[in-house]
């Protein structure tokens, strides 16, 4: 694929948080970019604050619940995008699933998003996000298999995410478009960058995983 191609404009990106299709075939929402570039720069940044003083580490032991005992080998832009191939959840869902991270991490200071707890904060956001927007859903056995998780843990972080959140979970109009507002600034004054290189970034993983294309057909049966 072209650099060229690759750009995002805030005006194409709010086109397709609008009027996204939701056909089988469609491809993977812009959002989805954007939202990895914007996690994976804190995460960045939280990582590099931890090593410079050991006492910025996540303080809260409530939260620990999202870390993760090893480090999953996947990217945040391909974690994400595995998660729309397998439930096709609509642009929207990824706003709102922001919104709950920002919530989370204001509700929670203790908290900071890092590399062992951002996989498993995703997959709890975006489910719970996707039963707050969606008409029809998937059990959460299912979003379990996706995320790479069991269905007993994907329960107990989905109870302690909306305890820790105080059960505030509504998102009206004028809060989603705000946040998307700020997700179209990003790409505006320079984010675009960062997204384009995570883009780039993710099509050199593809190229180099032809054999795991196979084991996502077997996991595509399987699921």
């Amino acid at each position: 694929m072209a650099t060229s191609s690759l750009a995002i404009s805030p005006r194409k990106l709010r086109s397709d948080l609008y009027s996204y299709s939701y056909q089988n075939d469609s491809n993977t929402p812009l959002v989805i970019s954007v939202l990895a570039s914007l996690i994976e720069r804190t995460v960045a940044r939280n990582e590099r604050i931890v090593k410079n003083c050991r006492w910025a580490l996540s303080k809260d032991i409530r939260t620990r619940v999202f870390d993760c005992h090893e480090t999953p080998d996947l990217t945040i832009q391909s974690y994400l995008e595995r998660i729309f191939r397998y439930t096709r959840a609509g642009p929207s869902v990824y706003v709102v699933a922001y919104v709950y991270i920002d919530r989370f991490s204001q509700a929670n200071p203790g908290f900071r998003i890092s590399s062992r707890n951002v996989h498993r904060l995703l997959i709890t956001t975006i489910m719970v996000a996707s039963k707050y927007v969606e008409d029809m859903n998937y059990r959460n056995s299912y979003f379990a298999r996706v995320g790479g998780l069991t269905t007993n843990e994907l329960n107990k972080l989905e109870l302690e995410f909306v305890f820790l959140m105080g059960f505030k979970l509504h998102v009206n109009v004028s809060v989603f478009e705000s946040y998307c507002c700020h997700l179209e600034r990003e790409v505006g004054i320079g984010g675009g960058y960062h997204i384009e290189k995570t883009l780039r970034c993710a099509e050199e993983i593809k190229s180099g995983q032809q054999e795991e294309k196979r084991y996502n057909q077997i996991a595509r049966i399987m699921l």
